[in-house]
């Protein structure tokens, strides 16, 4: 018997009124995301990638069909604390040190002090940081940040991480260095992964399925298995069969125009 998705959209759409008439930002978007899946997402500018990651966030909220989070509303989810969310700025306190930042939600959720302490440490490990808590935010590169925020979404644990663009304003040797370890990040701990792209080799490197995405509005033009081995060095990119998952990501991009 197989266990049921931990994110099930069925038939989402989503249409935002603005004063120059409606937007129609998702329609008719179904696709489920199994438990310890990374998923992808990849499509032009304004394909609503981000307002699907929203939609699962319970921060925008659909005009039609469904959604479900581990088995409930994205609303109850929300509630039950049941993913952690990194935006594509890192969005760290300036007046807070790193260790502060990363406390921050436990100490609204009401975590003991030596609760706090523990896991503010764990993660700090897991992100490769050990060493760093007592530094500020103006103190670290802009990828070392990155990891800081990353940090503070797995502080509570959840199963479930939402990832909008996080490496995008990252130069490329820097960002082929966070992809890395964000895949040993989820080796380690198992989390179910939903990642918004704008970078195909990204993409296909980083995931086990591909979301392709038309331009709007947003609809699912292809969902690509990945055939590639959970361990991959970076050199894996230049091997045939990663050019080949590649290329199809690049020809349902053009589909997705080819529709438009």
């Amino acid at each position: 018997m197989t266990s049921a998705p931990v994110i099930s959209a069925k038939t989402l759409s989503l249409t935002f009124e603005t004063n120059d008439g409606p937007v129609h930002a998702l329609k008719d978007v179904s696709l489920d995301i199994e438990k310890g899946d990374f998923v992808s997402f990849i499509g032009p500018s304004g394909c609503g990638k981000t307002t699907f990651l929203r939609c699962m966030a319970d921060l925008e909220q659909p005009t039609g069909g469904s959604i479900t989070v581990n088995g409930v509303s994205a609303a109850d989810a929300r509630m039950a604390r049941a993913y952690g969310y990194v935006f594509q700025a890192a969005g760290l306190y300036p007046w807070r040190t790193i260790g502060g930042n990363i406390r921050l939600p436990l100490e609204i959720m009401g975590y003991s002090k030596a609760d706090q302490v523990e896991r503010v440490a764990r993660v700090l490990e897991l992100v490769e940081l050990s060493g760093f808590e007592k530094k500020f935010p103006w103190q670290l590169s802009g990828g070392m940040q990155q990891r800081a925020s990353i940090a503070r979404a797995l502080a509570f644990d959840a199963d479930i991480l939402l990832m909008d663009e996080p490496f995008g304003a990252l130069d490329e040797i820097v960002r082929d260095h966070l992809n890395e370890q964000l895949l040993r990040l989820w080796a380690r701990t198992e989390k179910t992964i939903a990642f918004v792209t704008h970078s195909i080799p990204e993409a296909v490197y980083l995931s086990t399925k591909i979301v392709v995405m038309s331009p709007r509005p947003g609809r699912i033009t292809d969902v690509i298995e990945s055939t590639l081995p959970k361990e991959r060095p970076l050199e894996i990119r230049e091997t045939p069969e990663f050019l080949e998952i590649a290329h199809r990501v690049r020809e349902g991009l053009r589909a997705g125009h080819a529709d438009d």
